[in-house]
């Protein structure tokens, strides 16, 4: 009877000793995970801040392809929830608390075990990465283990830190394929011949090699806009580039930054923006929705068009492309439309 007295008295010093080390051990937690994606960081928010989207890229998904996921009402911004049910990675839910559009995103995301609901808070930062056109993303999780998950985690074979950064890390990955994917869809359309009105701009001009053409736009159509604001002289259209002369043997180009006007302007002698004057043409018209990388299947298209229906090309008129969206105001070049005016010469009835 001693030994058994004995016995149980050793079986509790070490049930309360090993009480004592778990309940003084350090339970928190801070995993996160960095990954560097060559998107805007509104482009990388969006996909993000619906729960709906996480099916495409989610790490989760994988793990159980059975996974039964029940949206509520909202999905997007601040009390934004989803819940999961699944045999492989447990029962849960998720909560968006706080959003900083394009910048911050918390989330609080509950795990139902068989000892209580486990609860942890999510973060997300998207900040500028160190080259143009970049984002660092963050993906992270804080929080407490309870006193049983540190002693189930004690006994596990697997780090915890090293199973969440893990997912995380699985993730970004997917989330940096979506991301990209999604930026180089496009769509081109062959609208058919319309009439253009033609009217003023304003405009410089210069020469290059065709794939330097875009590098040198930006700068180009920027100095064609800070004249106009300094001069006070409003825009009366979008802006577009006029292919003033092409050199496909050698590869060269003239062309010319322009920004539509009202009126025709004088400008002071000497000046690198000046003004000019497109008279009005008939144009085959072709829509590309996609970035500015896809205007040569854009042009491949429409030249095919004219080929295949017997069109001929103006004499004097020179084709032109008109940018629809700013590029500062749509962050997905996905979404970028640029019209391309083919001049032709056709019969008055059949213009649009």
């Amino acid at each position: 009877m001693k030994i058994l007295k004995y016995l149980f008295f050793l079986l509790l010093i070490v049930l309360i000793g090993g009480s004592i080390y778990f309940a003084t051990k350090d339970g928190s937690f801070d995993v996160a995970k960095t990954k560097t994606i060559q998107a805007p960081a509104e482009v990388i928010y969006n996909t993000v801040k619906d729960f709906k989207n996480w099916e495409s890229w989610g790490p989760w998904m994988t793990e159980d392809e059975n996974i039964e996921l029940n949206y509520a009402e909202k999905t997007e911004g601040e009390g934004a929830s989803y819940s999961w049910k699944s045999e492989e990675v447990g029962d849960g839910s998720m909560k968006t608390i706080k959003v900083i559009p394009n910048k911050e995103i918390e989330q609080k995301i509950v795990f139902n075990t068989p000892m209580g609901d486990s609860g942890s808070d999510v973060y997300w930062k998207f900040e500028e990465g160190d080259t143009p056109a970049t984002t660092r993303v963050t993906w992270g999780m804080k929080g407490e283990q309870s006193f049983m998950e540190k002693v189930l985690m004690s006994f596990s074979s697997e780090d915890f830190d090293a199973m969440v950064g893990a997912m995380f890390n699985q993730g970004l990955t997917n989330l940096d394929q979506i991301v990209t994917d999604e930026m180089k869809k496009f769509t081109v359309n062959v609208d058919g011949i319309t009439q253009h009105g033609g009217g003023y701009y304003m405009y410089n001009s210069t020469s290059a090699n065709m794939s330097d053409i875009g590098a040198k736009m930006g700068a180009m159509m920027e100095q064609v806009t800070n004249y106009m604001e300094a001069n006070k002289i409003p825009m009366a259209g979008k802006p577009f580039t006029l292919y003033n002369q092409i050199d496909e043997v050698n590869g060269t180009v003239i062309f010319s930054a322009c920004i539509p006007v009202r009126d025709r302007v004088i400008t002071p002698e000497g000046s690198t923006v000046v003004s000019g004057f497109m008279e009005p043409v008939s144009a085959l018209k072709t829509t590309l929705k996609g970035a500015y990388e896809n205007l040569p299947e854009a042009y491949a298209q429409a030249q095919n068009y004219i080929t295949q229906n017997g069109m001929q090309p103006h004499p004097t008129a020179n084709m032109f492309e008109v940018y629809v969206t700013d590029p500062g105001e749509v962050p997905n070049p996905a979404n970028y439309v640029t019209e391309i005016y083919m001049p032709v010469l056709v019969p008055e009835e059949e213009v649009q």
